[in-house]
């Protein structure tokens, strides 16, 4: 052999030998436990000295267990009968390492041309085991990972799902997570593949730096950005102190928009960078930024070319002035505004370009508002989509533009917030335009997402106010897809139990008119407070129905007219408010006793019929259920005496508005009253024109207990020497004729982690009073001389008599000597009238509505800053129920 050929096997042999550890590489750099590692690689292969050139006489293969020796030889590219060379063989280790089947491949038999090629087969997956996950579970991690049972194990796919998990982790401002693949070797060539997961903490941003800024502050910066440092009394509360990248990107969106809002327009972020904190948890975030000078409106100038909308009829539009701070935000107001005039106006497309020149010498931006000219266009056909139970003309009868029509972008807003007010279909429903047959013809299209419009309900919760609350209720708020309301309940608490029934009809005969339905029956045990105890006073029970027919008057403004029968029984617990009063009779006779119950309600007592027509006038524009715009304004009346044993005229008037802030608040300005003013004369001295069961006791108040403001009667005993005591044994609310109450909530926004727990919290101020109502009887008497004998008059001891004491004892009449009257000496006690002042009432406080797991839950804390004497007081309270 000459000294050529050997060296060209030398090189053969080298470049197997490279081909064969560059393609174990991967295989070596896999992280195993020790105790469960697969077999160990096979060393490198020994390829004995080859020609530099050959003919493959045979290729046999050593080595597979699940696959044929057929494969293995196709996926190696060589076939016997073919010429091979270094470079070939070469070629083939690395297409048979690509098929990321095998472990270890050597090829040997080069020096004869008889190959062997001798494989260690990658194993199979047996399972895939996660551990060590809590925060994440394993059906969010799951879909990450790539590899799967049965299928073959290979390292570089492992480090891709280890990547994936700790991408995963990342999302979730975990930047400290570490995943740690381990194998369990099994019998046939199977392993167990283990994702070991040490989650590590949220990575909180530590700190946020700026650099460049001179005219602001950091503090005042940072109150722009979404993202908050970490710590501090409230950060417990908060979900925006974690790092999130896409949330960095955010922020130096909202850095630039509030420079633009105070004239700097050559603002710029120049650098922002995230970085992690040596021991992993956390992050520091640096901005540099370059304010630039600071710029004021120069000219602003606008141009119109629509006919119907000349620059002389947009200009007044137009808020900013020559000379005022530059305020990028007002002229996108200014745009917008624009194109819903042009919108009322019929331009679907009106193109409105705001020109920017700046003039860096005088420091002074000039505003070029330019309105081109697009033709009109009309609704050329409306698409509703995701309706499966709703009917199509029940969504149509929503909309304020018809097919056909011309375009108008304020009744397209107005059908949008119609939809939403059904409650029918998700909250961020919206109608899209999008482009006709025709340059002037637009389509309409609602993509709608049903929400669930049935409700069987059987639940239970507690109450501040009416402790256990049990209620079972039904109830379809889109009847056969007819958008028609039909419900049925029956609930029950401590001191309230109803039965109802009801049905509304919204369109008639498919035209705009309501028709309504309801009977009922409410039983209500009305209590007052003694030394923190409640006490049942009187009952109530009303059994009646009505009928209701409503109509719009113009689109935000409706009118209605009903009619009410209802039959009304007052009475009281006999065991505790009456006496006998002839208790020498055979027949019981029980009547009310004032001394036991208060004369004023010894004089309410009874069953009367009351019989109502009444109206009502609403005036609503609000943008949806959930509103953060628009007003609700309601004024009704209702006259009693179209038969019946009652006679009045009662108004009241409703109203609230909503005012949508800066920052997501949301302000909402609420004011109610009403007022009873009879028809027929009071029944008697003393009593009022109004009975109890018909007059106002307010709304509820926070701060406040129910019925905790107006008219009352409050009774204090005396003691045995005529001293009268601090302590209360009754406090009864009586109503009054008249009333009103305010109440200013400002709703604060939260995240958007908290606002999808359902959580809206608010602080508030309520003010009001109820008054206005003539003096009942009251008692006021020392003591009570009862007497040992039935049939003689108990004797009473008032303020002013001439003697303090029960009559002496003295013999009965004609009979024994030895039988003489005692009289048995009780305290006694007296009533006040108190509360019927027209003074407002004031209390503060917060709250929350919470969507709970256990149903709606409200919570108020309130403090009552002015009150009247007898007012009783609440400062928390709360009415949560709960599905079971």
């Amino acid at each position: 052999m000459n000294s050529v050929q050997i060296v060209s096997r030398r090189r053969t042999s080298g470049w197997l030998l490279v081909g064969t550890v560059l393609a174990g590489l991967p295989v070596a750099a896999m992280a195993q436990d020790a105790s469960t590692a697969a077999p160990a690689p096979v060393a490198a292969p020994q390829v004995a000295p080859a020609p530099v050139s050959g003919s493959i006489r045979s290729i046999s293969v050593r080595g597979a267990q699940r696959l044929e020796p057929a494969t293995v030889i196709s996926y190696s590219r060589l076939q016997p009968g073919e010429s091979y060379t270094a470079e070939s063989l070469d070629a083939a280790l690395k297409e048979l390492y690509a098929t990321e089947l095998f472990a270890d491949v050597v090829i040997t038999g080069a020096d004869t041309g008889n190959l062997v090629i001798t494989v260690r087969e990658n194993p199979v997956i047996n399972r895939i085991v996660l551990e060590g996950n809590k925060r994440i579970k394993d059906d969010k991690i799951q879909p990450e990972i790539r590899l799967a049972p049965r299928q073959i194990f290979t390292r570089s796919k492992v480090r891709g799902d280890v990547d994936r998990i700790i991408e995963l982790y990342k999302r979730s401002g975990r930047f400290a997570a570490t995943v740690e693949p381990k194998v369990v070797q099994l019998d046939q060539n199977r392993v167990d593949l283990i994702f070991e997961v040490n989650e590590g903490p949220v990575s909180k941003v530590r700190a946020i730096n700026i650099v460049g800024n001179e005219q602001f502050d950091d503090g005042r910066l940072r109150k722009e950005m979404y993202t908050r440092e970490a710590g501090g009394i409230f950060g417990i509360l908060r979900q925006n102190d974690s790092y999130d990248p896409d949330r960095l990107a955010a922020d130096q969106q909202k850095l630039r928009a509030f420079y633009l809002t105070q004239g700097y327009a050559d603002f710029r972020v120049v650098s922002a960078l995230a970085e992690l904190t040596p021991d992993r948890r956390d992050f520091v975030i640096t901005y540099v930024v370059e304010e630039g000078p600071r710029y004021k409106f120069g000219a602003v100038e606008i141009e119109s070319d629509l006919r119907d909308l000349n620059a002389d009829t947009l200009r007044p539009m137009l808020p900013m002035k020559s000379g005022d701070w530059f305020n990028a935000t007002q002229v996108e107001d200014v745009v917008t505004a624009l194109s819903e005039v042009a919108g009322a106006q019929g331009y679907a497309f009106a193109e409105i370009n705001p020109g920017y020149e700046r003039d860096a010498e005088k420091k002074l931006m000039n505003i070029r508002l330019s309105v081109k000219e697009t033709p009109r266009v009309y609704v050329e056909r409306i698409d509703i989509n995701g309706n499966t139970v709703t009917r199509d003309k029940v969504i149509r009868r929503e909309f304020r533009v018809n097919e056909g029509d011309a375009f108008n972008a304020q009744r397209i807003k107005r059908s949008q917030d119609r939809l939403q007010s059904l409650g029918f279909f998700q909250e961020e429903l919206e109608i899209k335009q999008s482009q006709g047959s025709a340059p002037d013809r637009v389509v309409l299209a609602v993509d709608v997402e049903e929400k669930s419009t049935g409700e069987i309900q059987l639940s239970a919760g507690y109450s501040s106010l009416e402790r256990f609350i049990l209620s079972a209720n039904i109830a379809q708020r889109n009847f056969m897809g007819k958008g028609q309301e039909v419900n049925a309940g029956v609930n029950w608490s401590r001191y309230s139990r109803s039965v109802n029934l009801g049905f509304t009809e919204p369109q008639l005969f498919d035209k705009n008119v309501l028709l309504g339905a309801d009977l009922y029956r409410r039983d209500y045990n009305s209590f007052n407070t003694i030394g923190g105890e409640r006490k049942t006073t009187y009952s109530q029970v009303s059994t009646g129905g009505g009928l209701r027919l409503g109509f719009p008057i113009t689109e935000f403004l409706s009118a209605g007219a009903r009619y009410s029968l209802v039959h009304d029984e007052l009475t009281l617990d006999e065991d505790r408010f009456f006496s006998d009063v002839n208790p020498d009779a055979d027949i019981v006779d029980l009547q009310c006793s004032p001394a036991k119950a208060g004369r004023y309600l010894c004089d309410e007592i009874g069953d009367r019929l009351t019989s109502t027509l009444g109206y009502s006038v609403v005036f609503d524009n609000r943008n949806g259920i959930r509103a953060t715009r628009g007003q609700r304004v309601t004024l009704s009346q209702d006259f009693a005496g179209l038969g019946g044993d009652t006679k009045f005229i009662r108004t009241r008037f409703e109203g609230t508005k909503y005012f949508r802030l800066p920052k997501d608040f949301v302000l909402s300005v609420h004011g109610q009253g009403g007022y009873i003013h009879p028809l027929q004369s009071a029944p008697g001295e003393g009593r009022d024109a109004v009975r109890l069961t018909d007059r106002f006791f307010g709304a509820q108040m926070r701060g406040f207990d129910i019925r905790g403001i107006g008219p009352r009667i409050i009774r204090q005993p005396y003691d045995l020497t005529g001293a009268l005591l601090d302590d209360e044994t009754g406090n009864d609310a009586i109503g009054g004729r008249a009333f009103y109450m305010g109440r200013l909530e400002l709703e604060i926004p939260v995240s958007a982690n908290i606002r999808s727990l359902g959580l809206r919290p608010s602080a508030f101020i309520d003010a009001g009073s109820v008054f206005s109502i003539s003096k009942p009887n009251l008692d006021n008497f020392l003591a009570v001389c009862t007497p040992n004998r039935p049939g003689l008059d108990v004797v009473f001891i008032r303020p002013g008599d001439a003697s303090t004491s029960c009559p002496a004892d003295i013999a009965e009449a004609g009979g024994p000597t030895d039988q003489i009257i005692d009289y048995l000496k009780l305290p006694g006690y007296r009533e006040q009238f108190v509360g019927n002042s027209a003074s407002p009432r004031l209390s503060i406080g917060i709250g929350v509505n919470w969507n709970s797991p256990f149903g709606p839950l409200r919570l108020d804390l309130a403090r009552a800053l002015l009150k009247q004497k007898g007012d009783e007081t609440k400062i928390f309270s709360f009415n949560v129920g709960t599905q079971f």
